[in-house]
């Protein structure tokens, strides 16, 4: 053997054992962890009766860490001072609950942990552990159960707390803002059912609550809720489900506040219609005021000439849910806004779709005869005009035919604001499509019942299309731009042409809403479905 090759065999092999020693301590392959932790003791243990200890401590197989806690534990009945538990953010093979509350006699207590119990190396969850214990003779057993749908979306919410609150001689409806429930569950990430457990002989009030605070209490303003129209007897058979929505805000006036020369804004939270705004203090005969609404936030913006002379101005605020109150403003001089003119929709614009002219202060004058609109062979089309005073806009609708251009010029003086300020020249360019690049879609109803509104919508919810449809017959929707629309129906009870949200106190249900099949449209194309609807 020559010596090139000899040292060729050497290195070869020196190569595989510095491989082999490389790869020591990291094997490859092998089945992964699947296995959750085990409870091997529990202090006092679960299901305890005659509980009075004041921590309970559960002892794992392996170490174990707790994930999300504030989210997945559910304690029921919910205690006024929560439990510390242990540990947070570090690895034990123990939980440790201390309690801080004073527990009611009799009464069955459930601590469940969702979730939130993993082991260290892989995050195998103990899935939905419940710790159970009474401080009474036995443990409460009856349990009620449902589902949780959303009122108008298709998608649940999710993390949803389901309570009961007992029904005796101190119970009243406005319990569910003032109290948290007897007994509390959570639909928790990934369910739309709830099961409430360990629940004791009686009759009941059952509430959902989207409880954005976490307290387990109502807010109009931040929560969404469910409720079941009547009084449930447990023990109970049934299983119930539950619509979540929002209420509509209950009216409330914010303390109005001078925001720029002679401009003054009054913010509401609920309704703002049959708002009333009365100028209490005296003014000049020549005094004036326009009020609009302002396009981005709930206020009534007040509008008034001339300046006045003064430290402040009082006013009455009235509502027909019999609000009624007086405000005093504080007056000092600060410069006017300018007209500035919104046109809308901007590049494309649909055959049947309004051009909208808005303006950044009250328009107080519209001249026609300085507005010229004019296609793409320059030909001049006639239009008309409406005006929407307390949304400051002003519509031209004229006829449009496909696959056209349109220039909209506004000359001078075209709009002149209650401040006398006016409008310089202005162009605004507009197209409109091809037929063939838009689809439709033929309707027809089965076992309806009517009035209805058929809803087209985006996969957020959305509505990109709308009809309300009072009578038998086959509906079109026409001209749609092609994508993926959901179809939802509103089953329009009181014909007013709007979905109507529930309330809690006037035990109002939202609407029915019903939910078909997505269509897809596309362009140059036709489609016919039909609308089933069971009774």
């Amino acid at each position: 053997m020559n010596k090139t090759l000899s040292n060729f065999i050497f290195a070869f092999i020196l190569g595989i054992i510095f491989i082999n020693c490389a790869n020591r301590g990291t094997p490859q392959g092998g089945p992964k962890d699947e296995t959750p932790p085990v409870i091997i003791a529990s202090s006092p243990e679960n299901n305890s009766i005659h509980f009075d200890a004041e921590e309970i401590e559960i002892t794992f197989d392996e170490y174990i860490k707790i994930k999300d806690l504030s989210k997945q534990l559910i304690i029921s009945p919910p205690m006024k001072h929560k439990p510390d538990i242990t540990p947070l953010g570090n690895a034990s093979k123990k939980i440790t609950i201390k309690i801080n509350d004073t527990l009611e006699p009799n009464a069955t207590y459930a601590f469940n942990f969702g979730n939130s119990i993993q082991d260290n190396n892989e995050g195998n969850p103990y899935p939905y552990y419940r710790y159970v214990f009474s401080t009474g003779d036995y443990i409460d057993s009856l349990t009620v159960q449902g589902t949780i749908v959303h009122a108008i979306d298709t998608k649940p919410e999710s993390f949803v707390n389901v309570g009961l609150y007992e029904v005796d001689s101190t119970f009243t409806d406005s319990i569910i803002y003032t109290e948290v429930p007897k007994y509390i569950t959570n639909t928790l990430d990934s369910l739309t059912t709830f099961s409430i457990e360990n629940i004791k002989a009686g009759k009941y009030l059952l509430v959902a609550l989207k409880d954005n605070n976490g307290d387990n209490k109502f807010q109009q303003k931040t929560d969404q809720i469910a409720f079941q129209s009547t009084f449930i007897e447990v023990p109970t058979d049934s299983l119930y489900t539950l619509k979540l929505f929002s209420e509509e805000l209950d009216y409330k006036a914010t303390r109005p506040r001078l925001i720029s020369g002679e401009k003054i804004a009054f913010g509401y939270e609920g309704n703002y219609e049959g708002m009333n705004i009365k100028l209490v203090s005296e003014t000049p005969a020549e005094f004036e005021y326009r009020v609009t609404k302002d396009p981005k936030t709930d206020t009534l913006n007040y509008w008034y000439k001339p300046r006045l002379e003064v430290d402040s101005l009082v006013f009455n605020v009235s509502h027909p849910t019999l609000f009624e109150k007086d405000f005093t403003v504080r007056i000092s001089e600060q410069k006017r806004d300018s007209l500035i003119l919104d046109a809308s929709p901007e590049g494309t614009i649909g055959l049947d779709e309004p051009f909208k002219i808005s303006g950044s202060t009250p328009i107080d004058h519209f001249d026609a005869s300085k507005v010229k609109i004019m296609d793409r062979d320059s030909t001049i089309i006639a239009f008309t005009s409406t005006f929407d005073s307390i949304n400051n806009t002003y519509a031209l609708d004229f006829n449009k035919t496909e696959d056209n251009g349109y220039q909209v010029q506004l000359l001078p003086e075209a709009f002149t604001d209650f401040f006398e300020d006016k409008n310089d020249t202005i162009f605004y360019t507009l197209k409109t499509r091809k037929s063939s690049d838009y689809g439709y879609v033929r309707f027809t109803l089965v076992n309806a019942q009517y009035p209805l509104i058929i809803q087209l919508t985006d996969k957020g919810g959305k509505v990109k299309r709308e009809q309300a449809v009072a009578q038998p017959g086959t509906v079109d929707f026409l001209n749609l731009s092609p994508a993926m629309y959901s179809i939802r129906v509103i089953h329009d009870a009181n014909g007013n042409q709007k979905f109507d949200t529930g309330n809690y106190l006037k035990k109002i249900q939202p609407e029915k809403v019903s939910h078909f099949q997505d269509i897809e449209i596309r362009a140059d194309w036709g489609i016919q479905e039909t609308l089933e609807f069971t009774q």
